[in-house]
């Protein structure tokens, strides 16, 4: 499954899923077309979750542990070429927007629930809840840099600390490979990308791709 944010909802990168037959989970941004199709999902069709460790609601800042999903067909793309059009699903989860204190810090009634929609599409055959759970995993990363970002000093540190010890490794690695004055982009693309197995041969460590 290829997973990626809003950034990469184009055709170029769910094209290229598409012809290595693999499934993608792609965040929608927020179009007509998707706000459109969000807009036609009844009111029933909507199933109540909750997560067993909660997420991270980036809009409002706070931590959510329960929210609704629905999806409905979709079509991506029809901005483009008809051959690049994309039928799929769009799964939309929907929260529920937090109600602000009154200014005498007690809560307001409201006149009806306003939501927050996050979409994604994708094409995979998972079920519309483990869609959703699958398609949140690649937040994880996010959610734990964002935590060093506003937690202690010492866990920064930690994080700089692995940075540097991972660079000091590679660079290495470059002077055992006669390559102590490439610059990055060379080792990266020279050492570290290139898939490879160490097998032994006459006695010697070999690298073989």
């Amino acid at each position: 499954m290829a997973r990626a944010d809003s950034a990469y909802y184009e055709w170029g990168f769910v094209g290229t899923a598409l012809r290595h037959r693999a499934w993608f989970s792609v965040t929608a941004r927020m179009t007509a077309s998707v706000k459109a199709a969000i807009a036609s999902i009844d009111d029933d069709a909507w199933t109540a979750i909750e997560y067993p460790q909660a997420i991270w609601e980036e809009a409002e800042q706070r931590w959510v542990s329960d929210a609704e999903v629905a999806e409905v067909p979709f079509t991506a793309f029809t901005g483009r070429k008809k051959s690049e059009h994309v039928d799929c699903r769009l799964i939309v989860r929907r929260v529920k927007h937090h109600q602000q204190l009154a200014s005498d810090g007690t809560e307001q009634g409201e006149l009806f629930a306003t939501h927050r929609h996050h979409a994604f599409i994708a094409n995979s055959t998972l079920s519309m809840i483990e869609a959703d759970e699958r398609h949140r995993d690649h937040a994880i990363i996010e959610q734990t840099i964002a935590e060093l970002k506003e937690g202690q000093y010492t866990a920064n540190a930690a994080w700089v600390a692995c940075a540097v010890l991972a660079f000091n490794l590679a660079r290495a690695t470059a002077v055992a490979a006669d390559m102590a004055k490439a610059r990055w982009a060379s080792l990266r693309k020279k050492i570290i990308k290139i898939p490879a197995r160490i097998a032994t041969t006459a006695r010697r460590l070999m690298r073989r791709g």
